[in-house]
Parts: C-alpha cells; structure tokens; sequence
C-alpha cells in the first residue's frame, strides 16, 4: 500500500458479529479518541489499527496516531493468519516515529525518553522477527542517531544488502556512516549506486552527493548537485546553505549578496536551523553588527544538540565579545567551543590562547597555541606568539622550541622585523653572534623596506651586545647614536625617553668602568643619581668599584645606601654577604643571604651561598666531633633545594661534588665535576676541583696539568690561589725547584702575602735538606742550599716576630719548630761545605786528567791518520810513475814502430823509382830528401813528445785528485788494448810465411793500430805522421813538386798538432769529469784500497810480462828490419 492510498480514499471498520462495516474518508478523520473506541470495542484486526494511524500521521495529528499505536499493543485483533507481520509493522512504525522526535526534541530528557521508549519498541519486535529487511533499516536508523553505534548500524545495512542489494534506503544508510567516518569518496560511490537504483529517489540523495562533492574539493560538481536537488524539491534547506557558503566563498560583492539572499530564504523556510543561523552570524561580524551575531548564535545555540555546531555557535559569539573588549564572556565562549569539539575546530583554540595571555597564563596559552600549530604546521601567526611564549620560560627545552619557531617564522616571512627582533632578543642568552646579524637583519629592513627609523631600545641593545663580546668601540657607538636619537625624541614623549635616555647613560658609564676608566664611569654614575637619586644599580656600581680598589669600608657604606631605599632588593644583600665572606666572617655573611631567603625563598644563589658558607665551616677546626657531619647535611640541603628549583644550576650541582668530595666519596665527586664540566667549560671552579681530586688520588701529575690549563685559560697565572694549589701538587709530586719557581711567581703578585712567605721558607727547607743529605752534592749546589736555608730561617723568625705565624697551626706546622730545624741545619752547614768542597776538588782533578787522556787520544790517532795518509799518498805516487813510465814506453815503442813502416815504404818507392830510372843523380836526391824528412820528423816527434810532456804534467795534476779505482781502470784499458795488440800482431806473423814483402807492410799496419789503440789519444798525431812520411815520399818521386808539398805538409802537421792538442785537452777534461763523479765513493774506495793496492800490484805483474814480450817481439822485428835492410842494400848493390 502507497503513500496516495493513506492520504487519500476511505477505510472500512468491521463491526462486531456483523457483516455491516463503517466507513470512514482518510482525509477527513473523525476525533482520535472516537476512533480509538470503535477500534476497541468492535475488536478490529491489528491492520486496519496501523492503516488509521497511518492516515492521523499523514494528516500531521501525532498524537492520535501514537494513541492508536499504543493501544494496539494491547487491544487490537491477532486471531488471524500474518499478524506477526502487522505486529512487527506496528512496533517498527511506532519506534521510528519515536526516533524521529528524538532527532528533533533539544531537550536532553525529553531526547533521552523518547530513545527509551524506541529502543524498548525495537527490543519487542525483534522478538517477533529479527532479520526482517524493513525491521532492521529501522532499526539501523536508530543507531545512526549514537555515534558510537556507527559499526552496529552498518552490520544491519550490510545484512540488508546482501539480501538486496539494490535497497535504496540501506545504499544511503552506508552513505550516511561513510561521510560520518570522513570517507567521502565511499560515501559519494553509494549515493551514485542509490541514485542509479532510484532515478526518482528523493532530493537528499543530490543533497549528499553535493557535500561529499564539496569535501572532495570539486566545488563546481557540488554546486550542480545542490541545483538538481533545489529542482527536485525547491525547499531543500540543506541545498541552500549549501550553494549559500560557495557564494560566500568566492569573495565578490555579486557572490556574497547571493550567497547572503540564499541564506535568507533557508532562514524563511527554517527559521530555527543552527546552521543557517551560525552562518547569518558569521556575515554580521564581519559587518560589525555585533549585536544581530549574538542573537543569532544564541538563538543557535538552543536549537541545537550536536556539539560541532554548538562549539561554531560558541566561537561566533566568544569572539563578537572579544572585539567589543568583554574579555570574561570571551574566554568563557572560546572555553566552551574547545570543551564542543577539541579536536577537528582550531580556531577557538586561537581565541582562547590570547585570552590566557591577557590573564598572563602562558603556560595554558602555550597548550592553545600547539594545538593550532599541531593542527596546521605552518601556522604563522601561532608559531610566533608560540616562539614569544617559549623565548619568556626558564626551561631550555623551551628556550630550544622558540628559537626553532623564530627561525621558521623569519624563513617564512623574512621581512617580518618584530620576528627578527623577538628572534635577536632570544638569542642574547647565549649566541651573541647570532643575536647581532639577527639584528643586523633586522635594521636593514627597517632602512629599506620600512623606511623609518632606527628605534633607539635596538641600537642600545646592539651596543649592549658589543660591550659583553668586548668590542668597546662598536659598543661606544652604537651607545651614541642612541643617546643622540633618543635626545631628538625627547620633546615629543619625556617620560618614555627620558628613561631610555637614562638606561644609555648608564650602560655608557658601565663601558667606561670596563676600560679602566674608573673617573669617568664614576662622574657618570653621579650625574645620574643627583638626577635619579633611586637608581640602585649605579649606588650598586660604585660600591663595586670601591671594592675593586680595595675600598672595602666605602664598599660597604655604598652597599648599605642601596639598602636605604628598598629592603627587598636582593642584590645589595648579595654583595654585603659576599664582602663579610671575603673577610672570613661567615656569620654576618649567613645573615645577609637568610634576609634575601625572607623575601624570597626560592632565590638559588641566596640557597647556593648559603651552601658555600657551610661548606666552608668544614675546612674550619672545631673539638665538636658531630658538627661536621651536621654542617655536611645542610651545605647538601642547601644544594638540593637549589636543583629541584633549577637542575641545571652548576654551582650547585658543583657544590654537591664538593661535600662528596670531603665525605671521602672521591670518585663520585669527580663523576659530578666531570658532568659539570662537560655542560660547560667556562667554569673555573669546576677545573680546579678536578685538580684536588686528582692530587688526593695521588695523580700528581694530571693534577698539574689541570692547574696549568686552568691558569691558562681563566687567570693568565695571576690569582695567587690557584699558584698555591699548583705549588702544593708540586710539592706532593716531590718537584721542588719547579714548586720553587711558582712560589716566586705568585710572590712577585702578592710580595706582603704571608701564607706565600711561609710556604717558600717551607721549600727552601727541604731543598736545602734534601741537599745535603746527598752526599754526591756539588760545591753550587750546597752553597745555595745554605743560601735557602738562610732565607728560610729569616722568613720564619719574620713571621714569629710578626704573630703571622699563629695562622698556620691549622695546618700542624709551627714556625719555631721549622725555624729551630733550619738554625740546626746551618750550624753543620760548615762540614757539608768542607765535603763539598773536596768532592768538587776531586772531580775537578778527574775531570783534567780525563781531558788530558782525551787530548792524548786525539793526537794520537790525528798521528795515525797523517801516516795513513803519507802511506796512501806514496803509493799513489808509485803508481802514478809507474803509469807514467809504461805510458813513455809505450810511446817510444809507438815512434820505433812508426819510423820502421816510413822506411819501409821509402825503400819499396826507392826499388820502383830505380828500375825505371838507373841515374845516380835520381837515387841520390831521394836520399836527400829522406834525410831532411828524417830530420823534420824527429823535429815532429820532438815536439809532439814536448807537447804530450806538457799536456802529461797537467793531467798528473789532475788526476792526482782522482782515487785508485779510475787509475787502475785507465791501466786496464791500456792492457787490454795491449792485447789486443798481441794478438794483430801474431795473425800479422803467421801471414809473413806466404810472402816477405807483403808481411813487412801488414806487421807495419799492425804496429799502427797498436800504437793508436795503446796511445788514446796521441794516436792520431802518429797516423798523421806516417801519412805525411808517405806525402813526401810521393813529392820526391815527382821531383819540383816536392818542395811545395813539403811546405803543405808542414802546414798540415802544425794543423794536426793543433787538433791533437785540442783533443787532448777535451780527453784530459772528460777524464777530470770522471774524476769528480767518482769522488761521491772515495769513503767506499778508501775501503777498497787494500784489495785495489793488490790488483794494482797484480796488474803490474802483468804489465812487466806485457812489456818483456813487447820488447821481445821488437828485437824480433828490429832483427826481421835489418835482414830486409840487409837483402836491400845487397839489391843496390847489384844494380
């Protein structure tokens, strides 16, 4: 049965025991209640009850139709076939109706009711049928209504659909969870699968395809899906707020007057639609009606139970009331809107930030503001109040995160200047660099993109960062140019700059009491007190520097004036109880820090000073056996209290290593200090306390290096304390003359200090101790031992007179006993002198008896080596004779050879030119003329063997700066050509047999190259002048021509000479070259010589083998020369 069937017709009513029914019209209904009693009392079946329900809810008479419905639990008809089905229709029709006026009621009990009575209604019909289709998407419709029981709902859709899975209402149930879980595209593929399923499904199937297409960003497919469903059902709401925001989003006059006008028509359709009035709000505020946004978010707020809108509702009026400066209303609205929704909603998180700022609760606004940021990461606004909010705690985690945001904030937007400032002033604390170029930065925009002026607060904290880096000079000026601005400005504001003003001249007067300049820093502290008589910080400085100077009564006075105008001021205490521990009275000083603790219980140096004063009691002697543990206790306590206010405090923590230390727990104390160390290095104390440690484990000389690298870097070995520790490690390290030098150090710094006096006396005494208790002491040695010993017996008797000397029985030393022990050392000083004096005696005679050996020695073996080398130096002679001798030999062996081939050539022309011609005339001229070419060769020969004289003497001066091994070489060159002479020679021998002419010129050619191989380079000389014999034997055979060819000739051998010369020359330099490379082994050669000397005397052994054969084989042929002589004149003879 339709929807047209309820509406419209008629339905009939059975009567009791009788075939006759009435009839009544469904669309004009009689009263309820008397429909209700015929129903009853006619006992109609449970169908025809439903149907008259059905007709009064159509008819929009709710009440009857619940009555009907109630009443038919009880009085209506089962007893016919296929009531459970009616039954369950009429407890599934009755329960949805309930769930629908719960969706609607804003009472939260009228709500909870009608939920009840539904659910109850559910329970019942389940009973009857559990998985019928239309029961459960009933039923899954309830679920939607509890969030929490999404999962539950989209089981019984899913049953449904896979029954039917073409069941519109399941499809758009399943749409509906899916864009509640913001699974838009899911959400979006079933209303398309319902859509397909029921061309003609209702409008708010476009209407949910339409938002899941404005989720998904694709605005122009949503707003045509808001435009078919406007068509399908012109009073969509939904539709028009919808169209309504993408108008108001476009941001044009045209769009936001439409988007507005579609708002306004919702409005008239449903005046009381939460979201329709949110967004009517949110167009006021920006009109500035602040009034209509409050009345409408109001109006709102009570219209609706679902807490998203409610927390917009919320925010719309939390910030209409903080425009208008109604803080209170304003942060209790923002509250409400993040308590709505704290998740998915931002921006009242922002509003509520800032009013936890204006109530100066930053820790809370801190919370806000992450949780925007957390939301969108690259939220400018929040990451750099966040960064203001971090940069003002106490926490270095904080001071860590702001200075990250800073530097994302200034990345993002580098021309922010209040970014870079904030940004400079967090980075002050500790990157002083980094503060001046964020600075810089920041003036640099100032100049060109503001294009206003220089603020005076930058430049005076420019300046103020130069002055802590120490750069004076940029600190002066950037202080000037500030005071000059601020001067300018003072007309126009005196209160404000005249107090900037004050602050400049003040830093300026600090400048100047950093460079010593104490007169002026002082007149510039006074012309600001008689303007300023309040200023305690200049009253606090010039006590400073009367301190400084030693001034400690004006010190105090100027202290004690601060404390005149405020007693709260914990700086003038400060510096009283610094000054009393300076003077080692510990209880005025405990005093001073206990009034600062009055006023301010949480003071860590109040708590750390007080710490120190207890801590120092325990170096103090005192007869109580108890009282030191108990002053140990409260040091610690003290201590303590200052790291749960500050862990990171590292005088504290410093403090802490220190009892550990006197406890005797050594190896804790040190893991302390090292920690301490390692969290910064710029602590003195911390070094120094390593070093004790170091000396009570008796790690004397890490302890040392400790105390010289702490001198080094904190005090250039100026504080006198630390040379007292260093003097003390010294002394335990047994290193007394160093311990010595130190103490001199330290007494050049302090000369009257009378600790420092006792303990040179103290090291002089054991000096001069252990001095001569060595009996191996020198003369020098205990003479400034008694020299010590003096000075320290003196020292001791100036303190005993002095009463100085009371002062050291704390450390169970006493000057007159030490005093005592040095006079009783001097009066033995005599015999330690006299024993002195000997062993100095005797080792002054040792040691020139020693000298003399030495000297001894040394001209012993200076004598050795002179004859080594006058024996090498004649042999060297012996040899170099020797070459030179068997050199002449060879050379006049040479010449013989020469002269025999000459005259054998002379005969054979002479036998040719006489068997031509028989005149004697002939013969006798050629005779002749071998008698001048005789003569002019000896002449030759003569002059060659002067010049290879000379040039022989200079080479021997030469090389007589070569070794043995080049002589030796040359020599062995020369025998081995000799051999090879030899050997020409006896081929030229066993050819002879064949024919005697023949032989006599082949034995000539061979003693020719004998002499070139032999000679070297003289050998060219001699080939010449055989040539030139054989010219002129020539000349003389052609008669007239001789003389002139003799002339020629001359000229050629004085030319040849000359060459000869020049090559002998170039030969002796090539051998003076070789000399000199083969001088870099003379060490090696000197080694060698004795092997060198005996195959020199080997190959000399060879050599005078070599020449008897020489001289044999020329006998030989002298004798073989005057047979061929004798067999040619016996030829002449004949003719």
């Amino acid at each position: 049965m339709n929807d047209a069937e309820y509406t419209s017709g008629s339905i009939e009513i059975p009567l009791k025991d009788s075939d006759e029914v009435i009839e009544l019209g469904l669309d004009q209904l009689p009263d309820g209640d008397e429909v209700l009693a015929i129903l009853i009392q006619e006992n109609c079946p449970l169908h025809v009850w439903i149907r008259l329900a059905i007709g009064y809810y159509k008819q929009a008479k709710l009440a009857d139709f619940v009555r009907i419905l109630e009443a038919s639990r009880t009085s209506a008809n089962t007893n016919y076939r296929g009531y459970e089905k009616d039954l369950l229709k009429a407890l599934d029709t009755l329960a949805a109706h309930y769930v629908q006026m719960a969706n609607k009621e804003k009472n939260k009990e009228l709500k909870k009711d009608y939920c009840s009575k539904a659910t109850v209604l559910y329970t019942s019909a389940d009973k009857i049928s559990m998985y019928d289709s239309d029961h459960l998407l009933s039923r899954a419709y309830f679920c939607l209504l509890d969030s929490d029981k999404l999962d539950q709902a989209d089981a019984q859709f899913n049953f449904v659909l896979s029954t039917n899975a073409y069941n519109v209402a399941a499809l758009v149930g399943k749409a509906s969870i899916a864009f509640n879980k913001k699974d838009y595209k899911t959400s979006l593929n079933y209303y398309k699968k319902a859509l397909k399923t029921n061309a003609n499904a209702p409008a708010g199937v476009r209407l949910g395809m339409g938002l899941c297409f404005y989720k998904l960003g694709k605005v122009p497919k949503a707003k045509l899906a808001f435009e078919r469903a406007l068509e399908l059902d012109g009073q969509c709401v939904g539709a028009l707020i919808g169209l309504s925001i993408i108008e108001l989003n476009n941001k044009t006059s045209e769009s936001t007057k439409l988007g507005v006008d579609l708002l306004s028509k919702a409005y008239k359709l449903d005046s009381k639609n939460p979201v329709i009035l949110n967004h009517l709000a949110n167009h006021f505020f920006y009109k500035k009606e602040y009034q209509k946004v409050q009345q409408l978010a109001m109006h709102a707020f009570h219209n609706t139970e679902n807490e998203l809108i409610r927390a917009e509702t919320c925010y719309q009026l939390a910030r209409s009331y903080h425009i208008q400066g109604d803080y209170d209303q304003a942060f209790q609205y923002y509250y409400q809107a993040t308590q709505f929704n704290s998740s998915s909603f931002i921006l009242p998180f922002f509003g509520l930030g800032q009013m936890y700022l204006h109530r100066n609760d930053s820790e809370n606004a801190a919370l806000c503001f992450e949780k925007v940021l957390k939301s969108s990461p690259n939220n400018y606004e929040a990451m750099k109040i966040l960064g203001s909010i971090y940069s003002n705690s106490k926490e270095a985690e904080k001071k860590e995160m702001a200075k990250a945001n800073f530097k994302k904030v200034t990345e993002l937007c580098p021309d922010d200047v209040e970014a870079w400032i904030e940004y400079a002033q967090l980075l002050e604390s500790h990157d002083i660099q980094g503060a001046l170029n964020a600075y810089g930065i920041a003036i640099k925009i100032l100049k060109e993109n503001v294009q206003e002026g220089i603020p005076p607060e930058i430049l005076n904290n420019v300046g103020s960062l130069y002055f802590r880096t120490g750069n004076f000079d940029e600190s002066k000026r950037h202080f000037e140019n500030a005071l000059r601005l601020v001067n300018n400005e003072l007309m126009h504001d005196k209160v404000y700059y005249g107090a900037i003003q004050t602050t400049i001249e003040y830093n300026i007067a600090r400048l100047h009491e950093a460079k010593h300049e104490y007169d002026m820093a002082e007149k510039s502290y006074r012309q600001i007190l008689s303007r300023h008589p309040q200023y305690i910080d200049c009253i606090l400085r010039i006590g400073c520097m009367c301190r400084d100077r030693g001034q400690i009564h004006e010190a105090s006075e100027w202290f004690k004036e601060a404390l005149r105008f405020t007693q709260t001021q914990p700086n003038s205490w400060s510096l009283l109880g610094n000054l009393h521990m300076d003077k080692e009275q510990l209880g005025p000083a405990q005093n001073q820090f206990e009034r600062i603790l009055k006023f301010n219980e949480q003071d860590t140096y109040a708590l750390c000073a007080l710490g120190n004063i207890w801590l120092h009691t325990l170096y103090q002697p005192s007869k109580e056996k108890d009282k030191g543990k108990r002053h140990e206790q409260r040091s610690l306590q003290m201590y303590k209290s200052v790291l749960k206010i500050d862990p990171r405090n590292i005088w504290a923590a410093n403090g802490v290593g220190c009892v550990l230390a006197h406890k005797g727990l050594l190896n804790e104390a040190r893991d302390i200090f090292a920690q301490v160390r390692e969290a910064t290095a710029d602590f003195s104390d911390v070094w120094l306390n390593i070093a004790h440690i170091l000396v009570e484990q008796k790690q004397y000389i890490r302890a040392i290096q400790m105390y010289e690298n702490c001198a080094k870097k904190f005090y250039k070995h100026t504080n006198t304390q630390l040379l007292l520790y260093l003097v003390r490690a010294l002394f335990r390290a047994n290193r007394l003359l160093e311990c010595k030098t130190m103490l001199l150090k330290a007494r050049h710094v302090a000369p009257d200090d009378t600790l420092l006096m006792f303990n040179m006396a103290l090291v002089q005494q054991k000096l001069a101790r252990q001095v001569m208790s060595d009996n191996k002491s020198n003369l020098k040695a205990v003479q400034s031992a008694m020299y010590d010993l003096k000075s320290a017996w003196k020292t001791f008797n100036y303190l005993i007179m002095s009463g100085e000397s009371d002062r050291f029985r704390e450390f169970k030393v006493d000057a007159k006993m030490e005093a005592k022990f040095c006079e009783d050392l001097l009066s033995q000083g005599k015999y330690h002198l006299t024993r002195a004096e000997r062993i100095d005696q005797e080792e002054k005679e040792m040691k020139r008896k020693q000298e003399q050996e030495i000297q001894q020695l040394k001209l012993k073996q200076m004598q050795e080596e002179m004859q080594r080398e006058k024996e090498l130096e004649e042999k060297r002679l012996a040899l170099e004779q020797k070459r030179a001798e068997f050199i002449k030999s060879t050379q006049s062996l040479m010449i013989v050879e020469a002269e025999k081939k000459s005259a054998k050539k002379r005969s054979k022309k002479e036998t040719g030119e006489v068997v031509s011609s028989a005149s004697e005339s002939d013969t006798a001229e050629p005779k002749s003329s071998k008698a001048k070419k005789s003569k002019s060769k000896k002449r030759r020969t003569a002059d060659i063997s002067d010049n290879d004289q000379a040039s022989q003497d200079s080479q021997e001066a030469r090389m007589s700066k070569s070794k043995k091994k080049s002589k030796s070489r040359i020599k062995n060159s020369i025998l081995s050509d000799d051999d090879d002479t030899q050997e020409d020679s006896d081929t030229e021998k066993s050819k002879s047999k064949k024919k005697k002419k023949k032989t006599s010129k082949s034995k000539s050619s061979s003693k020719h190259e004998s002499s070139k191989k032999a000679g070297d380079y003289k050998s060219r000389e001699y080939i010449s002048s055989s040539d030139d014999e054989g010219q002129e034997a020539k000349n003389a055979a052609t008669g007239d021509e001789s003389q002139d060819t003799n002339h020629d000739t001359q000229d050629n051998l004085s030319d040849l000479e000359e060459q000869n010369a020049d090559e002998t020359m170039q030969n002796a330099e090539e051998i003076e070259q070789d000399v000199e490379e083969e001088e870099g082994s003379v060490a090696e050669e000197e080694e060698e010589n004795e092997e060198g000397d005996n195959q020199v005397e080997e190959q000399e052994e060879e050599q005078e083998e070599e020449e008897d054969e020489v001289d044999k084989e020329a006998e030989q042929e002298q004798g073989n020369e005057s047979m061929v002589q004798g067999e040619q004149q016996s030829e002449e003879d004949n003719e």
